[in-house]
């Protein structure tokens, strides 16, 4: 979708929504501000799962993040779980077997040193289906994650469906529209380093 198309969804909405101008180290602040942040970027995503083009991403180390998505953004039972995004480089360190897993196809056991770290994205029986990320397959949202890794100390972000209920979102006005119906507290066009806030 072009800048054009963006712009023309913020300007609809102009009376509930504000824009500014961001960078990937907002992003980051925000979400070690425990906010949840909203990604829309590049073409739709392929299949049922976000991979950082229509994603909802939120910082993996809060125990009330799980809880607080379901209830809030998702609308859907507290016990349904959330995956990683993690640096593909990083899974040795996080997870008991170092498998490539760019499509959320594998559930590994995260390693019991580390798993209490990650308490939002951890499964009741100590896995996780993890999405491992390299700058090959999306080098957006590997900036975002280095960047992530440098500031928290942890390779891996929270990441969900941009959705709630109804289909992942696709065109900018579904973006937006999906924003204002639940408590995600911004929303980010990353193609053209736009961030989207409530009025």
């Amino acid at each position: 979708y072009s800048k054009k198309d963006i712009e023309k969804a913020i300007e609809s909405n102009s009376d509930k929504i504000k824009s500014e101008t961001a960078s990937i180290d907002m992003i980051v602040d925000l979400l070690d501000d425990q906010k949840i942040v909203s990604v829309f970027s590049k073409g739709s995503e392929s299949g049922r799962r976000a991979l950082g083009n229509r994603s909802i991403l939120a910082d993996p180390r809060s125990h009330s993040m799980k809880d607080m998505i379901n209830e809030k953004v998702k609308h859907r039972q507290w016990f349904r779980p959330f995956a990683p995004s993690i640096l593909a480089e990083e899974a040795c360190n996080w997870f008991k077997q170092d498998i490539e897993s760019p499509y959320m196809t594998f559930v590994v056991d995260f390693k019991d040193e580390v798993k209490d770290k990650v308490p939002a994205v951890v499964h009741l029986n100590g896995t996780a289906r993890l999405q491992t990320v390299t700058k090959n397959n999306n080098e957006a949202y590997y900036n975002l994650l280095k960047k992530w890794h440098k500031k928290s100390g942890v390779p891996i972000l929270l990441n969900t469906s941009f959705n709630d209920r109804e289909p992942i979102c696709e065109t900018p006005d579904h973006a937006i529209d999906c924003f204002l119906r639940t408590n995600i507290d911004y929303l980010y066009f990353a193609d053209y380093d736009i961030l989207v806030g409530k009025k």
